[in-house]
């Protein structure tokens, strides 16, 4: 570890926490997690998701760890090997071996913070269309729009 001319090493220039995660692999973890239903589709990721992955030094071999909701682990079971064949497709090299399941009661519930009746949105468009300036208003509609669709 020396430098030339006050030049230092990517590797000393990385914070210490930083080198540590790329170490064990948390860009590959993040990765696999970012693209979890896309990896494995959508039947599949809503009955699992990735708790974590194990690797070597190398970053070969691992061993993904996947949280399993009760009563989806025999088609999670039936499916390990077709999941590592799309992660490691997706790397392009063996970066996980094995798949280990951890089975969780219950599944967790997706809340719907914004869940508007036909009232409140008419109350809303009623107030857009009080509005005078045109632009604001022509963007508030295609926003109430978006939002309508994206439920």
């Amino acid at each position: 570890m020396y430098s030339i001319q006050g030049l230092r090493t990517v590797s000393n220039s990385l914070p210490k926490g930083l080198k540590k995660i790329l170490k064990k692999g948390g860009h590959n973890y993040n990765t696999i997690i970012e693209n979890w239903s896309n990896l494995v589709g959508k039947k599949i990721s809503d009955a699992c998701y990735p708790k974590s992955v194990k690797t070597n030094k190398e970053l070969k071999d691992g061993v993904l760890i996947l949280n399993v909701f009760h009563g989806d682990q025999v088609l999670v079971e039936y499916s390990k090997k077709e999941i590592i064949d799309k992660i490691n497709v997706f790397f392009g090299y063996q970066f996980i071996k094995e798949i280990r399941l951890v089975l969780i009661k219950e599944k967790m519930k997706k809340v719907s913070k914004y869940n508007f009746s036909k009232v409140e949105k008419n109350k809303f468009q009623n107030k857009i269309d009080k509005i005078n300036d045109s632009n604001l208003k022509q963007n508030l509609t295609n926003l109430i729009n978006v939002f309508n669709k994206k439920k």
